[in-house]
């Protein structure tokens, strides 16, 4: 198995080259990414985020204090704006009292302890938490999504109804637990599932991995 996850990554490395994921300059802007992005596109994260960044509230101190109604309004391209404030919320108010709002010293903390404290968290699953964990604080948790399993399930790595813990493990029991690694495939995987293996009208015929 560890053998053709491997060939699967080198082939699409080689196909598409580096994806440079997760685009943000902060570790928070990681994290907010990563609870904006909850059923929408980047592009409508984007714009929330630039809001965000346009009235200097990027910074967890000061979205921690920004209330729930001008924050809601900010992230309004997002969609789901009251929910996803909510959540922001939520995980602020978590970061602040498990934390003092200090991201170095949540960094230190075990990965699977501050899994389990993410999950805690009301309105942050598995792949939100997972994405934290990965792409802000570089752990070496793979993160797995619809793309993720759409592409293992039609490649027959997987059968249709495997649930989350089942795909990831399969990742991190057959390849090295490196950071890079896990970054770079799984984001490859959405560049694949984004170009190629549509939910609709897949492109096998022209697919890198065909």
């Amino acid at each position: 198995m560890n053998i053709k996850l491997d060939l699967i990554y080198k082939r699409l490395y080689r196909y598409f080259g580096p994806q440079h994921w997760w685009p943000a300059k902060t570790v928070f802007e990681v994290m907010v990414g990563a609870i904006l992005t909850q059923n929408t596109s980047w592009n409508n994260v984007k714009k929330a985020i630039d809001n965000l960044k346009k009235k200097k509230f990027l910074e967890p101190s000061r979205l921690y204090r920004l209330s729930h109604k001008r924050l809601a309004l900010f992230i309004k391209p997002a969609g789901y704006y009251n929910i996803k404030a909510k959540r922001l919320k939520e995980f602020l108010s978590f970061l602040f009292k498990s934390y003092k709002g200090n991201l170095r010293t949540m960094t230190r903390e075990d990965t699977q302890e501050l899994r389990e404290k993410l999950l805690s968290v009301n309105g942050i699953g598995q792949e939100t938490a997972d994405s934290i964990l990965l792409y802000a604080l570089k752990k070496p948790v793979f993160v797995v999504d619809a793309y993720t399993k759409r592409i293992l399930w039609r490649h027959r790595f997987i059968k249709e109804d495997s649930h989350y813990e089942e795909i990831q493990n399969l990742f991190m029991k057959n390849l090295k637990k490196d950071v890079r690694l896990f970054n770079e495939y799984h984001a490859l995987l959405v560049k694949l599932g984004k170009d190629f293996c549509l939910k609709r009208k897949p492109k096998c015929d022209i697919c890198p991995l065909k």
